[in-house]
């Protein structure tokens, strides 16, 4: 059995969490079961209480049925009905347009009056366009004014902003009202287990980090793939595509983790700096480069397993000629001491033929001198495979010889699995973000500056796309492995993919 080192003092602080668009599907889907996994977990304090505001006119009764409905069908036979009922107990609800000032007052006598807040967690569950009226809302009325008897926080979901222009002003918005140390910036893909187990996994073992530099490793992967098409999405991908929806933020934040300094602690500051430093690091991108180091593409109708799904053009709220990309990839290479002349490749997409997010790290060959003339001479590289889902786990793969009188090795895997050591919990990902935001800890939040050095990194391959109009859209079937051109982005160096 594995034994495990736990953080204490984890409970929550005890506050009152403000859910802005409480009636959306973000709430519904995964805020409230996130919430009801925590209180499972005690977790939530009993002082906890929880508000919803949207523009929708319902009671109190209303909005606690819609959610208990949803959880219970979630939940399954596990579904706990004594902590749910405790915690739906302590939700209200407001009805209100956001951009009436009314509304912030009204929701100051909501809660009691500014004199007795206590800690108070806004949370943005809206879209991008409302932030800055709610928070300024916020502001206007005082209701982020920190007090000796109570903090304010304020967390803003993804994305942050569209462009490098959009994100700057962004963040000089919210920086103009509140303090950095308010702002949580949330990211789930940074609340799944093995996302942060990278760390974990390089700073913890001593066997691994020694390794981790130019000296012992080739190349590194890392991919996200998705069956799933944009869905109900289709107005939202047309102005957002593959690259800013999942490069920008998600494959360079787990970038950031595979490739970061060893922090002077754990402290937020110290860990989010070395991340900022990967990022900063990255040679800036020509529009040269952007043609021959990058990748786009868009499926087309296709088989996924036996089911015939439709092309990105055919989705709702899609246009017939879109250019929109729903396949990205790119070679980036770090210019720093450790990284020097090491390709990264990241790639993703969607209705790709197999759901995986994954890290794989592939060694340098050994010398081959004492193995030439036999048939081993080129055996396959050691290789390190991260997997974040599904399958949580840890791989490694070596050469071993074969029992018998001839030198013949195979290759052998050593196969870690989440769920074969951990009791693991049901979770949407944003169990420990919520936690984090209650207590204070933004170890696992984006700053400022990560924003927008991520956003300067891709900048050049937004413009450089926009000047020129893709080939051939569209250009890979569902349920492959994504189009030619991806292939042969590593084809080019002497690698190939590893297999969706």
């Amino acid at each position: 059995m594995a034994q495990t080192a736990r953080r204490t003092g984890r409970q929550a602080h005890p506050c009152t969490m403000v859910i802005f668009g409480a009636s959306g599907d973000l709430t519904r889907r995964l805020l409230m079961p996130a919430l009801y996994n925590l209180a499972k977990g005690k977790l939530i304090p009993d002082e906890f209480r929880l508000v919803g505001l949207a523009i929708d006119k319902k009671t109190d009764e209303e909005f606690r049925a819609s959610l208990s409905e949803f959880i219970r069908g979630m939940a399954g036979d596990s579904f706990d009905e004594e902590v749910w009922n405790a915690l739906v107990g302590r939700m209200t609800y407001m009805s209100g347009d956001f951009k009436d000032p009314a509304v912030y007052q009204q929701l100051i006598e909501h809660l009691g009056g500014l004199d007795s807040l206590g800690n108070v967690l806004f949370y943005m569950a809206v879209a991008p366009d409302f932030i800055s009226t709610i928070v300024d809302g916020l502001h206007n009325s005082h209701l982020t004014d920190e007090q000796e008897n109570g903090w304010r926080r304020v967390v803003v979901e993804k994305p942050f902003g569209h462009d490098l222009d959009s994100a700057k002003d962004l963040n000089a918005m919210l920086l103009r009202v509140l303090e950095e140390r308010q702002i949580y910036r949330i990211d789930h893909y940074l609340g799944k287990e093995t996302v942060q187990n990278i760390m974990v996994f390089r700073f913890a073992n001593g066997i691994f980090e020694p390794l981790w530099n130019r000296d012992h490793i080739d190349h590194v992967q890392i991919t996200v793939g998705e069956t799933v098409g944009v869905e109900n999405r289709g107005a939202f991908y047309e102005v957002t595509g593959a690259l800013r929806d999942m490069i920008q933020n998600h494959l360079f934040q787990v970038l950031s983790f595979v490739a970061m300094e060893v922090p002077t602690s754990f402290d937020a500051d110290a860990l989010r700096s070395e991340k900022v430093k990967v990022l900063e690091a990255i040679k800036p991108f020509t529009p040269e480069m952007v043609l021959n180091d990058t990748v786009r593409g868009q499926y087309a109708a296709g088989m996924l397993g036996d089911k015939q799904v439709c092309g990105y053009r055919q989705e709702p709220h899609v246009s017939p000629q879109s250019e929109t990309e729903t396949y990205a990839a790119m070679k980036l290479s770090i210019e720093n001491w450790r990284w020097a002349g090491v390709p990264f490749y990241i790639r993703t997409g969607k209705r790709l033929a197999r759901r995986v997010s994954e890290v794989a790290v592939q060694f340098k060959r050994p010398p081959i001198a004492l193995f030439r003339g036999t048939p081993i001479e080129d055996m396959a590289p050691n290789l390190l495979i991260i997997r974040v889902q599904p399958d949580e786990g840890i791989a490694l793969q070596f050469g071993a010889k074969v029992p018998g009188a001839n030198l013949e090795i195979g290759k052998v895997d050593m196969n870690f699995q989440y769920k074969d050591y951990f009791q693991v919990a049901p979770a949407t990902g944003y169990e420990t973000l919520i936690l984090d935001c209650m207590i204070g800890d933004q170890t696992l939040f984006q700053r400022a500056d990560n924003v927008e050095v991520g956003w300067r990194v891709v900048q050049p391959v937004i413009d450089t796309w926009a000047d020129r109009r893709p080939r051939g859209f569209p250009n890979y079937e569902a349920g492959s492995g994504g189009p030619e051109a991806g292939h042969q982005l590593l084809a080019r160096d002497g690698q190939v993919w590893r297999r969706i």
